[in-house]
């Protein structure tokens, strides 16, 4: 069996392992309801932030917006699933979500991809307060007061099975045509268009994948919470991702999920300091950044194909993005 074969042989096997493990530990009573909230918590934020990466790490583009396509996702969601209060009207509110992210992405990415570094991030950045204020204005939305009574159809089943689906569809789009390109854009965009690579174009579908992923985590945000509002999804819900993803290492998938499996734990464990929290919580940020500045992985991936070819004797070398 080929090498590739066997790796994504072994993450099947490892992915299925954790389910049942963390399963276990729930029956066991290991893993009470605190801790459940807090791997759903985390798992939402993997979400996100992994789509954030595609954009800011591999695409190299450095975009604040990302809070926006997550309030398309979850209020598409808190408003079909209240007239479709099942399974069938949550994924068929997911799928919306996506679409109409996807399409906002457009509209917003083909004038605003043409700008680069604090350009770019201050103008997805008001793409996204469009966003905000737009939802807080409409009456479908209940405007400022948000929606309340989210039929509760995620739970940390659901949320670990996207997840997998996220994190895989993300990958091989790195490891694509479209993703050598947009890594061939972030290294030297000119010397890319000089060799026929179209930088909007291939920034623009970075973009796109991002937003998607992005309205994912809100429509599972919105049924495992059950309640939202227009200031849930403002600036700083943005910078929360950015952190996630500068802390694990921009380019890196596998760093994205140890800053948010760290910075999810660190944030519950600090709850019984109640407003301390946040300054524990700053300092170690800075601690980490000051030792570690380019993360905690920088742009370091797991790769068990690696690994697989280097133990049957293989000395090829690996791309540093490889996810296998």
């Amino acid at each position: 069996m080929q090498a590739k074969w066997k790796a994504a042989l072994i993450w099947l096997v490892l992915a299925v392992a954790g389910f049942y493990l963390i399963n276990e530990l729930i029956v066991v009573g290991v893993i009470n309801a605190f801790i459940e909230n807090m791997l759903v918590t985390i798992g939402i934020n993997i979400i996100l932030a992994t789509g954030l990466n595609l954009i800011i790490g591999f695409s190299g583009q450095f975009s604040l917006g990302h809070a926006g396509f997550m309030a398309i996702g979850a209020y598409a969601t808190a408003i079909i699933t209240q007239q479709i209060s099942n399974t069938l009207g949550f994924y068929l509110s997911l799928g919306v979500g996506m679409v109409i992210a996807m399409l906002v992405a457009v509209v917003i990415g083909i004038p605003t991809l043409r700008l680069r570094g604090d350009y770019l991030a201050i103008a997805t950045m008001g793409a996204a307060e469009i966003i905000r204020v737009v939802i807080n204005n409409l009456k479908i939305t209940n405007g400022a007061a948000g929606m309340y009574n989210i039929p509760a159809l995620a739970n940390w089943p659901t949320v670990y099975v996207f997840v997998c689906l996220t994190t895989l569809m993300i990958v091989n789009f790195a490891r694509s045509r479209a993703g050598r390109a947009i890594q061939a854009i972030r290294e030297d965009e000119i010397a890319a268009e000089a060799v026929g690579i179209n930088p909007t174009k291939w920034k623009l579908a970075a973009f796109v994948m991002g937003a998607a992923t992005a309205a994912i985590g809100g429509s599972l945000h919105a049924v495992y919470i059950q309640t939202i509002a227009p200031s849930d999804f403002g600036i700083m819900q943005s910078i929360s991702l950015l952190i996630i993803v500068v802390l694990g290492g921009v380019g890196s998938i596998t760093g994205t999920f140890v800053a948010a499996i760290v910075l999810g734990v660190l944030d519950t464990a600090l709850q019984q300091f109640g407003a301390l929290r946040m300054v524990i919580y700053a300092l170690a940020l800075i601690l980490i950044m000051v030792f570690k500045p380019s993360g905690l992985l920088g742009r370091y991936e797991v790769s068990i194909k690696g690994l697989l070819e280097r133990k049957g004797g293989h000395h090829g070398t690996t791309d540093s993005h490889e996810v296998e």
